[in-house]
């Protein structure tokens, strides 16, 4: 609800053209960079040559199908129920900024020597699955490479 609060001041003062609050920017930048040093720690931890990222590519449709189950297991049998918690996991989705992610991992990545790999995201299985079939992915790309 706060978040809708400070997306909806955020549209006014600029139509206002008017200086934008940064506290919700400046904890997500702060967020970002949790994870991005836990990603790089864990990396470390295990002499990773390399993280894998995965690409958007279809990502639209992997996360409506994820978010229409999510709504029926929520919500079942109650289609109005479903559209309003749907649209509210939508807005939720769509304010973080994954790209900003990457690119903390891919900053911090830099120092520490680690290079960063792309691959294409599984849409099924669960996360464990996911992730292994990504790794594989761009380790055969890496290979058809050479």
């Amino acid at each position: 609800m706060q978040q809708q609060r400070n997306s909806h001041e955020r549209h006014k003062a600029q139509k206002r053209n008017t200086q934008i609050k940064l506290s919700e920017l400046e904890l997500g930048n702060h967020i970002d960079n949790l994870l991005a040093q836990a990603i790089i720690t864990l990396a470390k931890t295990y002499q990773a040559g390399s993280i894998v990222l995965p690409t958007m590519k279809n990502v639209r449709e992997a996360i409506q199908s994820e978010i229409e189950a999510r709504a029926v297991k929520r919500c079942p049998n109650y289609k109005e129920g479903q559209q309003q918690y749907a649209k509210q996991y939508r807005q939720s989705i769509h304010r973080w900024s994954y790209n900003r992610l990457i690119e903390c991992i891919q900053s911090q990545a830099a120092k520490a020597n680690i290079s960063i790999e792309q691959g294409p995201q599984p849409i099924r299985d669960s996360p464990q699955e996911k992730a292994r079939d990504l790794a594989i992915a761009a380790y055969y790309f890496r290979q058809n490479k050479s």
